[in-house]
């Protein structure tokens, strides 16, 4: 499976009780298909995966492969501490026929390498499906390192990663050692860089609300190779990037974001609480300012 494009981890919205609000979640699909998004992730931390049952998850992933009809690729998540939960994401994911999966290191559990790549590779056996890594050491505690692309490497199903560590040596690493690997960017504000060195696909959270900023980025630099504006669009997108990372408050914007685009996004389920008054502010600003000047930067490309 070739991954190009921008991947959309789709929120989960909730009614005012915290249940999972169907309608909004079609209402969300429909507005990213539209915007001409090329794949949507469910079951990523974005779309709150880890304060959601198992039966929740299930329900989830097969509802959105419904609404999205064969229109774009639905890629699973199966992260979950327990390998039994992976497992039956996996073989969910099989059954409702979803295009990929996203698997991550169990949380929690610091595996080494070698277990770490087991899990996976038990993961990989139990759906048969292409597979997106999800290095994100940050949360995991554990880095996707040498050893563990190694083993995993074995499988033809694993053919892209998701690469969320911050350190931009792992780009150098995987561009120059693990072509056959599948580069996509998981650190916003290191797009540009990603995008230098060949990656051609880009999960983004803020694709959420603001997908065709993010497509704009993706399109000046994978497509056209045009990085005079591609800087120009990542300089004005920093700012969006520095409120979403601040605070660790990631999701509440996100789903203020969608709010501020005119779709149902409701509250995150705890432990977190919504956005405050002078935080939504200052999101409004900042989504104001960019969505005026990346409008700007394509007028004057002719896009």
């Amino acid at each position: 499976m070739k991954f190009e494009g921008i991947y959309t981890p789709v929120i989960t919205p909730h009614d005012d009780a915290g249940g999972i609000d169907r309608k909004a979640l079609a209402a969300q699909v429909e507005y990213l298909i539209g915007a001409g998004v090329h794949g949507l992730i469910n079951g990523g931390s974005t779309g709150e995966y880890y304060a959601q049952s198992m039966e929740e998850r299930a329900e989830v992933a097969g509802f959105m492969k419904e609404v999205i009809a064969g229109r774009v690729p639905l890629i699973v998540g199966t992260i979950a501490i327990r390998l039994e939960d992976s497992l039956k994401m996996a073989e969910h994911a099989a059954r409702i026929g979803a295009d990929a999966l996203l698997v991550g290191t169990p949380p929690y559990a610091v595996p080494t390498e070698r277990e770490n790549a087991l899990n996976a590779l038990a993961i990989d056996r139990a759906a048969d499906l292409p597979i997106m890594l999800y290095n994100y050491p940050g949360r995991m505690g554990v880095e996707m390192g040498e050893e563990f692309l190694d083993r995993v490497g074995r499988s033809r199903n694993f053919c892209a990663i998701k690469e969320s560590s911050g350190d931009i040596n792992r780009v150098h690493l995987l561009a120059r050692d693990y072509p056959h690997i599948q580069m996509s960017c998981g650190m916003d504000d290191q797009a540009l860089e990603f995008f230098a060195w060949g990656a051609r696909s880009w999960v983004c959270g803020g694709s959420n609300f603001l997908p065709h900023e993010h497509i704009a980025l993706w399109r000046a630099c994978a497509m056209d190779g045009d990085f005079a504006r591609g800087r120009r669009i990542m300089s004005a997108m920093m700012p969006l990037m520095r409120v979403l990372e601040q605070g660790g408050k990631f999701i509440q914007c996100i789903k203020h974001g969608c709010e501020i685009a005119g779709n149902r996004a409701g509250p995150p389920r705890p432990p977190l609480k919504g956005l405050n008054k002078d935080d939504k502010r200052q999101l409004d600003q900042v989504v104001r300012v960019l969505k005026r000047t990346v409008a700007e930067i394509e007028a004057e490309a002719g896009q």
